[in-house]
């Protein structure tokens, strides 16, 4: 009797498990009329133009300000007057860490849940800022995850999210512990720790295995940890080749945290899709990445903000890092700018990414400006780097640029960038997968049905 009723109990909680979870509503249709509509970054903009919205997607673009009737939608249909404003896609970053708190000590303090609420405040203000998709390149656990899936199904607002989740790195690596006592060290949980080819394959498929959409590889020490390591070549060309052939196996892409040259040329050698930093490259290493299109991720922004003199940096920011990780950030000085500078004129693809969470999540949009001021960039060549190179380069589809069938990720500004790259600073509409999350500069809300309700079914039931 009693074995019954529990299987009855448990087929009913697995049925109700089972349950699919209902759509989001597609908003409704809307047209934007754009004084300037840069459909596709390279391509001149167009003046005057429409654009149509209809289930998030854009429809159509036609020249001139089209109304509702002469594009068969109901005349009820939202018009948004963008007619003195420049219009384009959403911005891409490809190099943010958006549950980063700033606290180091908080980690062996605070729940992942704390992390993940740090995540979603980040979030919301990176959209805000611009930018619509963004690629999460190291978080703890599920923090980020979550956080992508929470951003899915309409529960907060924020950008679309491609999330690494822990990242892959080597015993004493830069995403290891350190720093602390062993016993402490022992007792945190560090899931993407690997040695040793197979036990790197085995990382990677544990990564893919929780959520990840792709892989971040510690392929190099780091400025920002406390290990005394150099920031050179840490894994072997064994363990990055059996990362980056189980990565693709698996339909992901692999990047790789580098700064020394030997660590870049190893990852260039196993054939990986990207590189972050890449602040020691030289000109070999630049034009091998450029003849097997591997993409640099330069994260310039970030020495600015922290400084790029030694006295800069130890007046900045992070003055009170340790000291081991001081001297490593006071090396860096000018290298971002003259990396970048050195890629673009040999050719070498390059995609906008910011290392968000070094600096105050929603300044993004400043790595614009300094592939003009310091990388020899033209506006143009540097709104493709944040838009649909970063799309290529994340192999995202459905972003970096507004051509019918695209998702209608749309931001404009009051004067265009093409005349003053700065303007990318101050971004008064955003709209993400046809949601407006702001207008007239003021933040509109979600303005649509979550995904699934917010009781527990098993209290429910």
């Amino acid at each position: 009797m009693n074995r019954r009723i529990l299987r009855t109990a448990f087929a009913c909680i697995l049925g109700t498990a089972a349950l699919p979870l209902p759509a989001i509503a597609a908003p409704p249709p809307s047209i934007i009329h754009a004084g300037q509509l840069l459909e596709t970054p390279g391509k001149a903009p167009l003046k005057n133009a429409t654009l149509v919205v209809v289930e998030g997607k854009v429809k159509d673009v036609r020249p001139g300000f089209v109304d509702a009737a002469a594009l068969g939608l109901p005349a009820d249909t939202k018009v948004i007057d963008l007619t003195r404003m420049f219009v384009m896609p959403g911005f891409i970053d490809l190099h943010v860490h958006l549950s980063g708190a700033g606290d180091r000590g908080l980690t062996l303090r605070k729940p992942d849940t704390y992390f993940a609420l740090v995540g979603a405040k980040n979030a919301n203000t990176t959209l805000m800022a611009g930018f619509t998709t963004v690629r999460d390149l190291g978080s703890t656990g599920y923090t980020v995850l979550g956080l992508r899936d929470a951003i899915k199904d309409g529960l907060v607002p924020g950008p679309k999210i491609l999330a690494s989740g822990d990242p892959i790195s080597p015993t004493d690596g830069h995403a290891d512990n350190h720093g602390y006592r062993e016993e402490v060290m022992a007792a945190m949980i560090r899931r993407g720790v690997c040695d040793g080819a197979d036990g790197c394959r085995k990382a990677v498929r544990d990564a893919v295995k929780r959520g990840a959409d792709v892989i971040k590889v510690m392929a190099s020490g780091g400025t920002l940890d406390e290990s005394d390591a150099p920031t050179d070549k840490q894994f072997t060309d064994e363990e990055l080749q059996a990362i980056a052939e189980t990565a693709h196996s698996l339909g992901r892409k692999v990047t790789a945290h580098a700064h020394g040259k030997d660590a870049i040329d190893a990852c260039v050698r196993a054939n990986f899709d990207s590189i972050e930093h890449g602040m020691w490259a030289d000109a070999e290493t630049l034009k091998a990445m450029k003849a097997k299109g591997i993409w640099l991720v330069p994260t310039v922004w970030p020495i600015d903000y922290v400084g790029d003199t030694p006295e800069k940096v130890r007046n900045g920011p992070l003055r009170n890092l340790p000291p081991v990780s001081l001297a490593k950030v006071m090396r860096l000085g000018k290298q971002p700018k003259i990396l970048v500078h050195m890629a673009h004129q040999i050719g070498t693809k390059i995609a906008l990414g910011t290392d968000a969470g070094v600096y105050p999540h929603g300044q993004n949009a400043h790595e614009f400006i300094e592939y003009v001021e310091n990388g020899g960039m033209t506006p143009m060549e540097s709104l493709v780097a944040g838009t649909s190179d970063a799309a290529l380069a994340g192999g995202i589809k459905g972003v970096g640029s507004l051509e019918p069938g695209m998702d209608a990720d749309v931001v404009a500004m009051a004067v265009s960038p093409l005349d003053d790259i700065k303007a990318v600073l101050d971004v008064p509409f955003v709209m993400r997968d046809g949601i407006v999350f702001k207008q007239g500069g003021l933040e509109q809300g979600l303005q649509q049905e979550a995904r699934i309700d917010t009781f527990d079914v098993q209290d429910a039931y």
